[in-house]
């Protein structure tokens, strides 16, 4: 089970996989036990497939998850941010062709 102490400022004694490291991190508390246990919930995933793993297996595995995951996000967030731009564009494509017809008209 994953576990965080805090040590000092920005200092944790964390628990994760069954080791116990010391981890500096700029992040507050509650991100950092965010983190661990989403790791740590990853390495017993993986190490839940196959009981027979290694240990380095399960972590490398658990590494790829969790870059999958970081890259699934970051392409679906960059589909929504162009598709934002094209609407955007076409909305301000929109206004200034009826700001030019309106202009047009009061003349």
């Amino acid at each position: 089970m994953a576990q965080v102490i805090v040590l000092e400022n920005n200092l944790y004694e964390v628990q994760v996989g069954g080791l116990t490291l010391k981890l500096k991190s700029s992040h507050d508390l509650e991100t950092v036990e965010k983190l661990i246990t989403l790791v740590d919930d990853k390495i017993n995933e993986a190490m839940a497939l196959s009981p027979n793993m290694s240990f380095q297996n399960a972590l490398l595995l658990s590494a790829l998850h969790i870059a999958e995951d970081v890259v699934v996000l970051k392409q679906k967030a960059q589909k929504n941010i162009q598709s934002m731009e094209d609407q955007a564009l076409k909305i301000l494509t929109q206004l200034e062709s009826s700001s030019e017809t309106q202009l047009g008209l009061d003349l």
